[in-house]
């Protein structure tokens, strides 16, 4: 087993035994607990004020002037509209149009011929030689801070998954439909854990799951701000798990 192979599998049993630990200690107050959290977390206006501050000064600093730069690269490098817009399931399965840079061809397909998901990979032939480097360095995820502004979503949160991905993991994802007891993010404690891009191994998708549901148990005052600043770290030292 290769090193990247190794560490992944670290990444997984990690956050996996303290998930199983936490449902063993709680047992069957896990939702309860986990409703009751979940209310403070939407109705905390401490929460909302961040979001709208930080999402208003990304936009003023960084989109002001990227913006322009990136929507005339796509453009200019391929066929289709800057934006790709796509339907995501938020808080209570609340639908909305989460907001995106467009990284694929525009003839790209999002299922394939049995209707199931086509997950984004590192040698994904529908990716645009612009789109993997926005990828790569998650600029494809700016606009979702117009997301955050509108209220669909918050800058920290379970990140929002596509509904046909959505449908098959609550199949055999244990917890999967807690995830959207509270608004989804850009970032998230999942995202900061090594648990981002493809997750073709359902154990990696048990582990992101797991870690949303830990982010909304654990979640206090200063949580997003300590995930927000390792987000920001890892973008600075780059993220290998970025496709």
């Amino acid at each position: 087993m290769d090193k990247s192979s190794m560490s992944m599998n670290q990444v997984i049993r990690r956050h996996s035994l303290k998930f199983i630990k936490f449902r063993q200690n709680e047992g069957e107050a896990l939702n309860e607990d986990l409703l009751c959290i979940s209310y403070r977390i939407n109705n905390s206006k401490t929460k909302r004020i961040i979001d709208i501050l930080f999402s208003v000064f990304v936009m003023m600093v960084v989109f002001s002037w990227l913006f322009p730069l990136i929507a005339i690269l796509i453009k200019i490098t391929s066929k289709g509209s800057v934006f790709f817009l796509q339907d995501r399931e938020g808080i209570n399965k609340q639908i909305f149009k989460c907001y995106k840079f467009r990284t694929m061809r525009a003839d790209s397909c999002d299922v394939d011929a049995s209707g199931k998901y086509l997950q984004a990979s590192g040698n994904d032939k529908r990716i645009t030689k612009l789109g993997k480097f926005l990828r790569k360095t998650s600029i494809d995820e700016l606009p979702q801070f117009l997301n955050v502004i509108k209220g669909d979503m918050s800058v920290v949160g379970p990140r929002p998954h596509p509904i046909p991905l959505n449908k098959e993991s609550e199949k055999y994802i244990d917890g999967y439909k807690l995830r959207h007891l509270v608004k989804p993010g850009i970032t998230g404690l999942a995202q900061i854990s090594g648990l981002r891009g493809e997750t073709r191994d359902i154990r990696l998708m048990q582990a992101r799951i797991d870690a949303d549901i830990n982010y909304i148990k654990k979640w206090g005052k200063n949580t997003d701000l300590k995930i927000v600043y390792k987000t920001v770290i890892n973008l600075l030292t780059g993220d290998s798990q970025a496709v």
